[in-house]
């Protein structure tokens, strides 16, 4: 039985004080999350308190506290305001990073990319945590990862850390790089890793806030953002792969498919269907995260949809497979948004670019 990897990303949260709309978001992102099953951690990408001070410290670790689920906190640019990461560390206390955990069959590897800074805006990772993640993607041989990080590798100011950051990337295992501080939701595919930015909680420039999900399901990458106001259920299709987020050959699709959906919330019935072809019902067996079924695929086949029903509210998820080996992505740029999809408005990608990574517009 495949249960793949899953998690929530709650995008940066720039905590400031208790009676601050991004407070109140961040509580009612963390209620409903409480209310599902089907993810193995939360995850929160740095720029946690906007100043970096105790008190907003304290805001965070506060819904941190209320989380039923595990959570992953990194540093950004914004919690070393104070000149040090004493606070953040002091206030939260999560483990030292990097650090890696081994989770259904994904080894995840958490980054700080403010460690060696000495205050303000820092994005290095250091000699030693370059050296250190080297060694982590070695061991890890042909097992998938994921790399959690603040921001992309081509953000990196350290002397050659770039550049060897996002070719360690490239010829390693590393399946998904997942990352805040974009402010806006971006995914990008150089043709071997898929990077994922989720909006900012507390500073958002497009759009309404929520969350994203995303899965790793025998190494296909799935990403899906969930605005907060949409009522349950949640549904992300994790197999096949979407031709936009497919990375090898493997991912190319034959005549048949096993198709698998994450389906968060409650669910009366969950259906696919091929193009504009009659819905078929799928099954989730005892002890199994995803709903699954065994398709045959039509060679003029473009759509695979699926539906999920329950508490009097819908939701659907769409994925386009490819059976082309010779059309999956290529890249333009590793390490970088040089490679981003732009607007893919099904997955909550609005192509705005409205933020303050080096290449966000109207900022």
């Amino acid at each position: 039985m495949t249960i793949p990897l899953a998690f929530a990303h709650i995008g940066d949260l720039h905590l400031t004080g208790a009676e601050a709309d991004n407070a109140r978001d961040f509580a009612a992102i963390v209620a409903q999350l409480n209310e599902v099953e089907g993810l193995d951690f939360i995850f929160v990408p740095g720029d946690n308190a906007d100043n970096g001070r105790p008190e907003q410290y304290a805001l965070v670790r506060a819904g941190l506290d209320r989380l039923r689920l595990p959570a992953h906190v990194i540093t950004g640019d914004h919690d070393m305001e104070g000149g040090s990461l004493d606070a953040f560390h002091d206030g939260l206390g999560v483990p030292r990073l990097p650090y890696a955990v081994d989770m259904r069959g994904v080894r995840c590897l958490f980054l700080d990319m403010c460690g060696p800074g000495s205050g303000g805006p820092d994005f290095r990772l250091g000699p030693a945590q370059v050296a250190w993640l080297a060694d982590e993607l070695e061991r890890a041989g042909d097992t998938p990862c994921a790399l959690f990080m603040h921001s992309y590798p081509a953000d990196l100011k350290g002397e050659g850390e770039a550049e060897r950051v996002a070719d360690l990337v490239h010829r390693g295992p590393v399946r998904l790089v997942e990352m805040g501080h974009t402010h806006y939701n971006e995914l990008a595919n150089d043709g071997r890793t898929v990077y994922a930015a989720t909006r900012s909680t507390g500073q958002i420039e497009e759009g309404p806030v929520g969350y994203a999900i995303a899965a790793i399901d025998g190494g296909v990458v799935s990403w899906r953002f969930k605005e907060l106001a949409r009522p349950w259920p949640f549904v992300l299709v994790t197999a096949p792969a979407d031709r936009r987020l497919a990375c090898d050959a493997g991912h190319v699709v034959g005549e048949s498919v096993t198709l698998r959906a994450l389906v968060m919330g409650p669910a009366e019935t969950v259906e696919y269907r091929i193009d504009d072809g009659s819905w078929r019902p799928m099954a989730r067996e005892d002890g199994a995260r995803c709903y699954a079924a065994t398709i045959t695929w039509p060679a003029d086949a473009r759509v695979i949809k699926v539906r999920a029903t329950g508490a009097g509210a819908t939701d659907t998820d769409a994925i386009e497979p490819t059976s082309d080996p010779t059309g999956l992505p290529t890249s333009r740029g590793i390490g970088s948004d040089a490679d981003a999809l732009g607007a893919w408005e099904a997955r909550g990608l609005l192509g705005t670019q409205l933020g303050p990574n080096r290449n966000g517009r109207q900022w």
